[in-house]
């Protein structure tokens, strides 16, 4: 799965981050997996992944508070 900046992310619908979040949420739970098992080869991945939840994360939480700001 390729990695998307912020602003790539702020491009896409609540929809495509909702998938994207369950996707990478899925990639990370088997990377972890692959690590407990000493299967994984390229350990830098774990960290990308976490990067990329907390990214998708944000973006959704900043559109959260500004459609409350809007309704207030």
């Amino acid at each position: 799965m390729i990695s998307l900046r912020a602003r790539d992310l702020r491009d896409l619908s609540d929809d495509e981050l909702e998938i994207r979040l369950a996707d990478t949420r899925q990639e990370l739970f088997n990377l972890r997996f692959q690590a407990a098992t000493g299967a994984l080869e390229n350990t830098t991945r774990l960290k990308l992944a976490k990067r990329e939840i907390a990214r998708i994360l944000t973006t959704q939480h900043q559109r959260n508070s500004n459609k409350q700001k809007v309704e207030s």
